[in-house]
């Protein structure tokens, strides 16, 4: 059914249909609008049997959760930025237990010092905690990752994280086909956990294991991974042929065909990356882009295919690697045949900032020339950074660097108390 509704009631509205039997969340923006929605339907009886836990922390509600799938129940939980690093700890033990949770995490940048907007810092700090991740270029397309995630995760028994961008997707209210129940029943089976705890059976779970096991015990967890690789095309081409909707899968390639240049990326940018290729491309200039929808585990096959015939690659990042410089482009290098086609890494969008056509364009035209540096950040105000390095090359207690690009900015109001 098509309706005009915002994508975290969409999200909501998709997890729902999953029929999860306990739902744990903590607020945090901006994926608190999914637990609303989630919560206003067990307390009217619209989602039933269904037991939602109001926690004290993230924390909370990841262990929560690891409680519940224990012990046999389909679990749901969402959560964002400073709340999931407050259940790292958690989300280890969710995978290393081999839990098949599904969790929204709606990507947000990580303080200090504070920003509420979206970037992918929160989840790509934890792209080694052993979820799977998914990353959702559109709201109908994070609807429709949700109801994949429970097949997977569950035929798996891993969890898996669907990622979409924090108020970029969350809080847009646009047309999206939500499915009848129906038709998720038929796409989704009745949840058999692979392990649950029995009273009647007592087991231990999480017992010690030392060196004799643990590598063989990590090394399991990866072959699951493998095994993904396999598996979440197979339940992408499957819920195209019952919903009509090419939704998923590993990779999605844009205007390949005999593009010199590709521009790789996941989230909502992939939408003004993909309007710039086609501006370029009326241009005649030979530029194609690739979306990572399976961001762990990585598709390295899937990538090195894809960009197969590039001689170059722009990877655009929504995260930094202090001291390193991009994330996914590691894993794209690492992917690509040798010698790789010259590649460059873009970060863009921290914090929130928006990214532009205008911008993309002299990008992809300075890419397309090779005169872009390896690591390159968007639109960085070259000014504002030379005053505070110059600053603290002046003062050894040059004081702390947001307020003082504030006051260079003239924002002074947010670092000064009120004198009214």
């Amino acid at each position: 059914m098509l309706r005009q509704i915002e994508g975290s009631r969409g999200v909501a509205e998709a997890v729902a249909l999953c029929r999860p039997e306990v739902v744990c969340a903590y607020p945090i923006s901006p994926q608190t609008h999914i637990v609303e929605a989630l919560s206003a339907m067990v307390k009217s009886g619209e989602l039933t049997p269904c037991e939602f836990v109001n926690v004290e922390s993230e924390f909370g509600a990841m262990s929560v959760a690891i409680g519940a799938s224990a012990a046999g129940a389909r679990t749901y939980t969402a959560t964002a930025s400073q709340g999931l690093l407050y259940m790292a700890e958690a989300l280890y033990n969710a995978s290393g237990l081999g839990l098949p949770i599904v969790m929204t995490v709606a990507n947000r940048a990580i303080g200090a010092p504070i920003n509420i907007w979206n970037d992918h810092s929160d989840s790509m700090s934890q792209r080694d905690s052993g979820w799977i991740q998914l990353h959702a270029e559109t709201n109908q397309e994070a609807l429709d990752l949700h109801i994949q995630a429970f097949r997977i995760a569950e035929e798996l028994s891993v969890p898996v994280i669907v990622c979409m961008d924090g108020f970029v997707l969350t809080h847009a209210v646009e047309r999206l086909d939500v499915p009848a129940p129906d038709r998720v029943d038929a796409f989704l089976p009745c949840y058999e956990p692979r392990q649950a705890l029995d009273p009647t059976e007592p087991v231990s779970i999480g017992a010690m294991v030392g060196p004799d096991a643990f590598t063989e015990v990590r090394y399991l967890a990866h072959a699951q991974h493998l095994r993904a690789l396999e598996l979440i095309p197979e339940v992408a081409a499957e819920f195209d042929a019952v919903f009509g909707r090419d939704s998923g899968g590993l990779v999605r390639p844009y205007r390949l065909d005999d593009a010199a240049t590709v521009v790789v990326a996941l989230g909502s940018v992939l939408g003004a990356v993909k309007d710039t290729v086609d501006g370029l491309r009326a241009d005649g200039m030979r530029i194609g882009a690739l979306g990572i929808t399976t961001f762990r585990p990585f598709p390295s096959e899937a990538v090195r295919d894809a960009l197969a015939g590039a001689d170059r690659v722009v990877v655009l990042e929504r995260s930094l690697a202090v001291g390193a410089g991009g994330v996914v482009s590691a894993d794209v290098r690492a992917a690509l045949a040798v010698p790789p086609p010259r590649l460059y890494t873009v970060i863009a969008g921290l914090g929130g900032r928006p990214v532009t056509e205008a911008s993309l364009r002299e990008l992809f035209t300075d890419a397309a020339a090779d005169t872009l540096q390896p690591l390159t950040f968007l639109d960085l105000d070259t000014g504002l950074v030379d005053r505070e390095l110059h600053r603290m090359r002046q003062h050894r207690r040059s004081g702390p660097t947001a307020e003082n690009l504030l006051r260079d900015l003239d924002r002074t109001a947010a670092v000064t108390p009120s004198s009214g």
